[in-house]
C-alpha cells in the first residue's frame, strides 16, 4: 500500500508491507451498506434485493499501530455493485472464474485454499493459505467475509453449521452441503421429494451387495458415498464374481458404499439452476455432456433433444434445487433413457463444468449468476445469446512438460478458430486427465461448431476448414429453374450473405430432399429459398420437414403461365407455412431473406436501409431526367 503524506516540502511516500496490517471486522451497519446503493441506483428491484440481505458485513480492513494516518481504505466510498466481501472455500479453476466474473462488477472475492499458487490466487482480492476442511482455519477465514460460499462441496459441513449458528451468512446453506457431499444421503433426500432416480440401496457387506445384484441385475454400479467426483468413487461389477474386486477398488465397505441399478441411458444431460436469496429459480438451457474416462470432456449447448424432453429435464432440475436450502448456482446432472425418461444422477451446489460455456454463450455466465445469487442481487438472464456452443475440456494428455507442450499446441490451433475462446487455469503441475483449461466455440449452429472443433483437434499440417458456412440455401427442382433462381443468388451476393445453390427435386430425388431439409438447420442454414414450377411441391415438402423459414418462388412453366405453381405454393395446409413471392420473382425472395436475417444482424439491416435509399435515389434521378429531357428524348437518348 502506498500512502501519500502532505508536507510543506516535497511529497513523501511511505511503503507498508502486508505484515504491517491485520484484519478486523468492519462495524458498518445495514443502513450504511445500503446508502451507496440508494444513492447510485434507481433500480427498485436492486434495492429490494439488498434489503433482503440482512447478514452483517465484515470487510477486510487494513490497520496499523505504528503509522498514524487519517487515510483509511474503508473510509472511501464503495463503487462496486456490492460492498460485501465474498469468501470462497476453495481456490481452484471455479474459484478463479468466480474472481474473473467478480472483477467485472468490482465485487471483492477472497479465497481459502491450501496451495499458495492455486488458480484463483493471482486474481483474487485476497488469498488465505489454509485448508478449507480445517475447522479453525475456516472459522478464521469467515471473520474476514460478509458471505461464505463454496467452489467445492468437500468442505467441513459441521463447521459451516456452527458458523451459521454464530450468525455467519453461508450460501448455500450447510444443510445443503451436508446432503450433497454424501451421495447416498443425496439420493435419499431427492427420493423423498419425488425426484425420479435410478433404483439404489445401501450395502454394508458382500452379502448385501449380492442381494442388490439379485434385485437390480448386472451390470451393477457401486459407488462411494463421499469424496466421489470426476469418475472417482465409481466401480462397475459385470457379474456377481466381480463384486469383491469392485468393492476393493472403492476402498472396502468401511469407506461407505451404496449401489445403483444400471441405467442404460442414451444421453447424459445437465441443467445449471440458479436460486436467489428470495427463493426465485432461474434455469439455463439443457446441455448434453460427453464424458471421457468418467470425466466431463465435451459439453454441447443446447442439447439436441426434443422440446418436451428439454422441458421435462428443466422441470426435474427445478424441483430438485427447490428442495434444497440456500442461494447460489447448482448443477443438476441427468440421464435420458431410451424410453424418454429423465432420471437425476447427482447435484453439485456450485458452478460446474457443464456451465463453463455460459461465459461466452449466455447473457449471464454461471459465475456472475452465482455471485448475484449469494449477494442477493437480481438474477441475470440465463438464455443463450448464440444459437450454439460447444465446450471442450483441456485434459492433461501427458505428465509434466510434454503435457504442457501438447496443451499449448492445441491452444495455438484454437486461436485460429472463429468463435473460439481459450481459458487456461494456470495450474503449476500437469498430470494426465487433470483439468488444465477449456475452450468454448460459439457459432450459428451445432453442426458448424462441431466441425470447427474437429478442425481444431486435427494435427498440425492437416487441412484446415476454411469454407464459409452458407446462411441461405437456394434449391430448385431442375436446372431449368436456374435462370430464374439466379436472381436470388445475385441479391444475396450483393448483400454479402453466404449461400449455396443446389438442385433438389421433390419428385426425382425425394431421398435427397428429405436429407437436405432435415439437416439444413444443423449445417447452419437459416433460411431456405425453394423454386418450383408446375405442381411445385418442393417448397411445401421442405417446409414440412424443417423448422426453418421457407420462401417459395413460383416458376413459370410451359403451361398455365405459372399460376399452377403459385396456387400450389400458397395453398399449403395449416401448420405448414411457406412465404411466397410473385411468379418468377426470385429477386424479392432474396430481398426477403436478407430482411429476415437482418432481424438479428444490424449490419444487414443497415445494408437493407442503404439499398432502399439507393433504389429511391435511382427512381428520383429517372424522374428528374424524364422531366428535364421529355419523354421522346428519354426513350431515344
Amino acid at each position: 500500500m502506498l500512502l501519500l503524506q502532505q508536507t510543506t516540502l516535497a511529497p513523501k511516500f511511505l511503503l507498508f508491507s502486508k505484515s504491517d496490517f491485520s484484519f478486523k471486522p468492519c462495524s458498518s451497519s445495514l443502513s450504511t451498506r445500503l446508502s451507496f446503493m440508494d444513492k447510485y441506483t434507481k433500480s427498485s428491484s436492486l434495492k429490494q434485493s439488498q434489503k433482503q440481505f440482512q447478514s452483517p458485513v465484515l470487510a477486510c480492513q487494513a490497520s496499523t499501530d505504528t503509522h498514524d494516518t487519517s487515510f483509511r481504505k474503508d473510509d472511501l466510498p464503495v463503487h462496486g455493485v456490492s460492498e460485501v466481501i465474498v469468501g470462497v472455500l476453495g481456490g481452484g479453476q471455479l474459484g478463479r472464474m468466480l474472481c474473473q466474473a467478480a472483477s467485472e462488477m468490482a465485487i471483492k472475492v477472497m479465497v481459502l485454499d491450501p496451495l499458495t499458487n492455486c488458480p484463483a490466487s493471482a486474481i483474487a482480492y485476497d488469498h488465505m493459505v489454509g485448508s478449507f476442511d480445517d475447522s479453525a482455519t475456516v472459522q478464521e477465514f469467515a471473520k474476514r467475509c460478509g458471505v461464505l460460499t463454496v467452489e467445492i462441496e468437500h468442505v467441513d459441513a459441521a463447521t459451516m453449521e456452527k458458523l451459521e449458528q454464530q450468525g455467519v451468512d453461508c450460501q448455500p446453506k450447510a444443510s445443503t452441503i451436508r446432503i450433497i457431499q454424501d451421495k447416498y444421503l443425496q439420493k435419499v433426500h431427492f427420493s423423498r421429494h419425488g425426484i425420479p432416480l435410478p433404483d439404489f440401496m445401501q450395502i454394508d457387506d458382500l452379502e448385501g451387495a449380492k442381494r442388490a445384484g439379485d434385485l437390480f441385475g448386472y451390470p451393477l454400479m457401486l459407488k462411494s458415498k463421499r469424496l466421489a467426483y470426476d469418475g472417482r468413487g465409481n466401480a462397475v461389477a459385470k457379474s456377481e464374481e466381480e463384486l469383491s474386486s469392485a468393492v476393493n477398488a472403492l476402498g472396502g465397505f468401511d469407506r461407505g458404499l451404496y449401489v445403483e441399478k444400471w441405467t442404460p441411458f442414451v444421453k447424459e444431460l445437465a441443467v445449471i439452476v440458479a436460486r436467489g436469496r428470495d427463493n426465485s429459480i432461474s434455469c439455463y438451457p439443457v446441455v448434453e455432456t460427453i464424458h471421457k474416462e468418467n470425466i466431463c470432456h465435451v459439453v454441447k449447448a443446447p442439447a439436441d433433444i426434443p422440446w418436451k424432453i428439454r422441458k421435462l429435464a428443466t422441470d426435474v432440475a427445478h424441483k430438485a434445487v427447490s428442495s434444497l436450502e440456500g442461494a447460489g448456482v447448482f448443477a443438476v446432472e441427468l440421464f435420458l433413457t431410451k424410453d424418454g425418461q429423465i432420471l437425476l444422477n447427482e447435484v453439485a451446489p456450485r458452478p460446474h463444468n457443464s456451465g463453463h460455456h455460459t461465459i461466452e454463450s449466455c447473457y449471464t455466465s454461471q459465475f456472475e449468476q452465482h455471485l448475484r445469487a449469494v449477494l442477493g442481487l437480481p438474477l441475470g438472464d440465463p438464455s443463450m445469446k448464440t444459437p450454439a456452443a460447444i465446450m471442450y475440456n483441456l485434459l492433461g494428455e501427458d505428465e509434466g512438460e510434454p503435457g504442457f507442450h501438447l496443451a499449448h499446441q492445441l491452444i495455438g490451433r484454437a486461436l485460429n478458430i472463429q468463435g473460439a475462446s481459450v481459458h487456461w487455469y494456470d495450474k503449476p503441475e500437469m498430470r494426465k486427465q487433470r483439468k488444465m483449461g477449456h475452450i468454448t466455440i460459439a457459432g450459428p449452429s451445432m453442426g458448424i461448431v462441431e466441425a470447427q472443433l474437429k478442425s481444431m483437434l486435427k494435427e498440425e499440417g492437416s487441412e484446415s476448414q476454411t469454407a464459409v458456412t452458407p446462411r441461405v440455401g437456394i434449391i430448385m427442382g431442375s436446372d431449368s429453374d436456374l435462370p430464374i433462381m439466379k436472381d436470388a443468388a445475385r441479391i444475396l451476393t450483393v448483400f454479402g450473405v453466404p449461400h449455396e445453390v443446389r438442385i433438389v427435386s421433390a419428385h426425382r430425388t425425394p431421398e435427397m430432399m428429405f436429407s437436405y431439409a432435415l439437416s439444413a438447420q444443423e449445417q447452419g442454414i437459416q433460411i431456405i429459398i425453394a423454386g418450383a414450377g408446375g405442381a411445385a411441391h418442393l417448397p411445401g415438402m421442405v417446409a414440412s420437414l424443417t423448422p426453418l423459414p421457407v420462401i417459395g418462388v413460383p416458376v413459370r412453366a410451359s403451361a398455365l403461365d405459372g399460376m399452377d405453381s403459385l396456387l400450389s405454393i400458397v395453398q399449403m395446409p395449416r401448420g405448414v407455412p411457406v412465404a411466397t413471392v410473385a411468379i418468377n420473382n426470385a429477386t424479392n425472395a432474396g430481398l426477403l431473406a436478407v430482411r429476415m436475417l437482418g432481424v438479428g444482424d444490424t449490419d444487414l439491416l443497415a445494408r437493407m436501409s442503404q439499398y432502399q435509399e439507393d433504389t429511391r435515389d435511382d427512381v428520383m434521378k429517372k424522374a428528374e431526367k424524364l422531366q428535364t429531357d421529355g419523354w421522346e428524348t428519354y426513350l431515344n437518348p
